[in-house]
């Protein structure tokens, strides 16, 4: 499974942004798709999942805040991002897990958000 993403860039502080992510390869055995998050400094964290069956996972951080879809056929994963604050900036990395005989996860190359203040 390879992981595109795109999105990402500069935006001021309230604003809005989107992440899309576009899965190829083996995507038939994939089950969740999401978006982790590094800061300078700081361990990569969660930011929203998505599994099959629609169940969603959020952070702490950006729960009500920005919601995460996926479409399916097409194997690619959004997220949506509003009333972005400067401690969003971080390196957004798309994931995925695929269920076979055990569990496979994947990661894109990442993508930078920037929110000036």
């Amino acid at each position: 499974v390879q992981l595109q993403a795109s999105g990402g860039g500069l935006v001021q502080a309230g604003g809005s942004l989107s992440l899309s992510c576009a899965a190829s390869g083996s995507v038939l055995g994939i089950t969740v798709m999401g978006w982790y998050r590094q800061a300078p400094g700081k361990q990569r964290e969660l930011v929203a999942t998505i599994s099959s069956d629609g169940g969603k996972a959020y952070s702490n951080s950006v729960q009500g805040r920005n919601p995460i879809s996926r479409d399916h056929a097409k194997g690619t994963v959004y997220l949506e991002m509003d009333a972005l604050r400067p401690e969003d900036t971080a390196v957004y990395y798309c994931y995925a897990a695929a269920y076979s005989t055990g569990w496979s996860h994947y990661w894109g190359q990442g993508t930078q958000v920037t929110v000036s203040s």
